[in-house]
């Protein structure tokens, strides 16, 4: 399997940050590895590396997920829920970040602010995964556009709609990732 190395080391805050060209790779990259899970071959591409799952929100699916995708890759994952951290309160995020980039190869976050992941990567020295914060959910949008592809087809001119709270982290999110990806996106939501 050959991974796109430009994308190597690199946090994912919000697609705002990538190319059209880099959201295609993680992409086709997501496809190939969801067809190898299928087809039950291994594909444990990091192995004996390990990752901090921070969430100060809960959520079943986005922590079965990443917990999922790490085991099916090799990574050991290590559940940190909002009993378990003390981001900005007794441990400053800053702290926290450094302590865990010495502990952990990657950090996902799931929580409140997007100032705090945006802190933890600025400090942490290893990549950090945007697992929904206040302004921006990229990782539901990239599953969200892989749904599209697999029964679909290509992003490029399908026509989205999104019906709720216009101001929100998944309307922030599918407004970045549709611009980028050629998708005729509208908004529905109340005045």
């Amino acid at each position: 399997m050959n991974l796109p190395t430009n994308l190597k080391n690199r946090s994912f805050l919000a697609l705002k940050d990538f190319s059209s060209e880099e959201i295609r790779q993680m992409l086709d990259t997501a496809h190939e590895l969801k067809k190898l899970k299928r087809e039950g071959v291994p594909h444990r591409l990091h192995e004996g590396k390990q990752v901090a799952l921070l969430f100060e929100k809960n959520s079943t699916r986005t922590r079965c997920a990443f917990t999922v995708a790490a085991n099916d890759l090799g990574v050991a994952p290590e559940f940190l829920g909002k009993d378990d951290i003390q981001l900005g309160k007794k441990e400053s995020v800053e702290d926290t970040a450094k302590v865990l980039g010495r502990m952990f190869d990657g950090i996902e976050f799931r929580g409140f602010k997007h100032s705090t992941v945006e802190d933890l990567a600025k400090h942490a020295g290893v990549p950090v995964w945007n697992g929904l914060t206040d302004q921006f959910h990229p990782t539901q949008i990239l599953a969200d556009f892989m749904t599209l592809e697999e029964h679909g087809g290509p992003l490029a001119g399908t026509k989205l709609v999104f019906v709720g709270d216009g101001r929100n982290n998944m309307a922030n999110s599918l407004m970045i990732g549709s611009a980028k990806m050629g998708v005729d996106f509208r908004i529905l939501a109340p005045a």
